[in-house]
């Protein structure tokens, strides 16, 4: 009902804030309503709450103090429960220690919107103009902006401008680390290693640096969600395509262009920091190499393939960062890795989506520490795991898998790239990397093959693929590849059957992958494409054809390889645990003393 500051700003071609201070001297401001829960028979006492100019009065007084947590928002790809995980648990942090706790956020699928998580609950948008509004009417102490992803980080910079406290780290602070010119320039300046890079000031100047550093260069806008822009361009003409996009995306901050570096394993920080210094950490390693966003990967916690001296240049570089930036609360560091080089690609002064993964697997609420130091609460009773720390977790792996929708999006290319598609995600835990992997990766819905695998990968990869085909021949799997896959792995010794690729069905009397799969004679479908691919349109209809046929899909070697090791151990019956309970079947079986919870409290 009505415009908001900024709309009536641009038809009056002035700025949000004239409008909102002349608003203000006009004594228009809005009031606070309660929703009746009760349909107007008893008188409503929840704290659903929202504002509204179509009113003359408040029904509820100013809570005259407390925090506001800003929740994320709606779901969508790259802001789902796992940040709602993160509002949640700071809500619950900041009753615990005696603090009055608002919420803000529009989502009535969360549960920080439950009327009991909280001691209010606005239903407003996350917008400057509401926040600001539900700021100055309850007199708060401050506003938590790291907890609920990318929407409210983003507002960190204009809330600070007016006036607003931003608790935690300082609003400049997460400009820096978002900005990713002054990111970069930063880097440089703590001597951290990170890939070469270049501001973005015209197309030619992109086209220079590519030439200087060889392609792939990555193109990387500021201030975006789940990588939304960013792209690995090969040649020129990618390059000027993926500039274009960037800029559009990315209107009012610079885009950076680095050079992307082929091969390397990506590494994940998460940290809890209070004043610039690393209270509690966790570092994780990738399955997939980098080129694959963080939130499509499959993360291993602890690391199994870094070395010593990776694990120890992550951790000095996370202390440069924390300590530059001055952060308070939770960040989020990527790094990349290669030989001897280990460079950060991003800092995110946030909670990032793997928060609540790591919290699980390490054993201690990393948000509740992120939340307590934010607020200047002691951690020391928490048993956080700290640089030093080296046996959390002890005994177990923890894996995550990603969860996609691909067969609810006809036509789209199930294929993962920098830019986030996964719309879920499953952990576990096991004795090993293999064991955790295959439950993560049977929980996500898929299917262990029982006889026949379809292999079609690039052919810079096929001599790769070679060790983990036979290691599934040995398993008793029938092989069928594609013509130049099934002739290198014959020519290797790997028994398979060739089978001809989905657009040479005339005239050809070779049996058809796509009517294999069509027909649902493949279990497993295997295609692995590169930049170098020729045959898109056989990729695409293969990797299409499996996901709206059910058949289960992987297309990263990587992941191809885990697979094969993990299929491996189930073959001898050292996998255990892979037959899934329902959650109340659990709680049947499950003893007193093994509940880290009440007896009458589901966990």
């Amino acid at each position: 009902n009505g415009f908001s500051d900024i709309q009536i700003a641009e038809c009056l071609k002035c700025t949000e804030e004239d409008v909102r201070s002349k608003r203000k001297s006009f004594d228009i401001v809005p009031k606070t309503k309660q929703i009746d829960t009760l349909a107007a028979e008893y008188p409503a006492e929840t704290n659903y709450l929202y504002t509204t100019y179509h009113g003359s009065e408040d029904d509820v007084e100013s809570s005259n103090g407390g925090v506001i947590v800003l929740g994320s928002g709606a779901y969508r790809i790259g802001s789902s429960i796992e940040f709602d995980w993160c509002g949640v648990s700071a809500i619950r942090t900041l009753r615990q220690i005696g603090k009055s706790a608002t919420v803000i956020n529009y989502n009535p699928e969360t549960v920080s919107t439950d009327y009991d998580e909280c001691d209010r609950l606005y239903f407003e948008e996350l917008s400057g103009e509401r926040v600001r509004d539900i700021y100055e009417k309850d007199n708060s102490e401050g506003i938590i902006v790291s907890v609920g992803g990318q929407i409210p980080n983003g507002l960190a910079i204009p809330l600070d401008k007016a006036g607003v406290k931003i608790l935690g780290t300082p609003a400049k602070m997460i400009d820096n680390a978002e900005d990713r010119m002054k990111f970069s320039d930063m880097i440089d300046e703590i001597g951290v290693q990170q890939p070469r890079w270049r501001e973005l000031t015209s197309v030619d100047s992109a086209i220079e640096f590519a030439a200087n550093v060889g392609y792939p260069v990555l193109v990387r806008p500021s201030y975006v969600l789940s990588g939304a822009a960013m792209n690995v361009a090969w040649t020129d003409e990618q390059l000027k395509a993926c500039l274009s996009e960037a800029a559009e995306v990315s209107q009012d901050y610079p885009v950076v262009i680095s050079d992307f570096i082929e091969g390397a394993v990506e590494i994940e920080f998460d940290g809890v920091v209070k004043d610039g210094e690393i209270i509690a950490c966790a570092i994780h390693e990738h399955i997939e190499q980098a080129g694959v966003h963080s939130g499509d990967a499959t993360l291993v916690l602890p690391p199994q393939d870094l070395t010593a001296y990776q694990m120890e240049r992550v951790r000095d570089a996370a202390k440069k960062i924390a300590k530059r930036l001055n952060i308070t609360g939770p960040c989020n560091i990527q790094f990349v890795a290669k030989g001897t080089d280990v460079m950060c690609i991003e800092c995110n002064v946030r909670a990032s989506r793997s928060f609540p993964f790591v919290s699980k697997t390490m054993g201690v609420d990393f948000i509740e520490a992120a939340t307590k130091a934010i607020v200047g609460y002691d951690t020391s009773d928490m048993n956080l795991p700290t640089l030093e720390t080296r046996d959390r977790p002890k005994n177990f792996v923890g894996v995550k898998a990603p969860m996609f929708s691909f067969a609810r999006l006809r036509g789209s290319d199930p294929v993962l790239g920098v830019e986030m598609a996964s719309t879920g995600e499953v952990a576990c835990f096991g004795a090993n990397k293999e064991e955790a992997f295959l439950k993560s990766l049977l929980s996500t819905g898929f299917s262990m093959p029982k006889k026949n695998i379809l292999l079609s990968v690039q052919s810079s990869l096929e001599n790769e693929m070679t060790h983990s085909a036979y290691q599934l021949h040995e398993l008793g799997y029938n092989l069928f590849a594609t013509k130049a896959t099934g002739e290198v792995l014959q020519k290797n010794g790997v028994p398979c059957t060739i089978v001809g690729y989905p657009t040479e069905k005339d005239g050809s009397d070779m049996t058809n992958a796509l009517d294999m799969i069509r027909e649902k004679d493949i279990c497993m479908v295997v295609n692995v494409p590169t930049y170098e691919s020729k045959r898109l349109e056989d990729n695409f209809l293969m990797r299409r054809s499996a996901v709206d046929f059910g058949i289960p899909l992987m297309t990263n070697m990587n992941l191809f390889k885990v697979f094969a090791d993990a299929a491996n151990l189930h073959s001898k019956g050292e996998i255990s645990g892979l037959e899934p309970k329902k959650l109340f079947e659990h709680y049947q079986g499950e003893t007193d003393a093994d509940a880290w919870t009440d007896k009458d409290e589901f966990h």
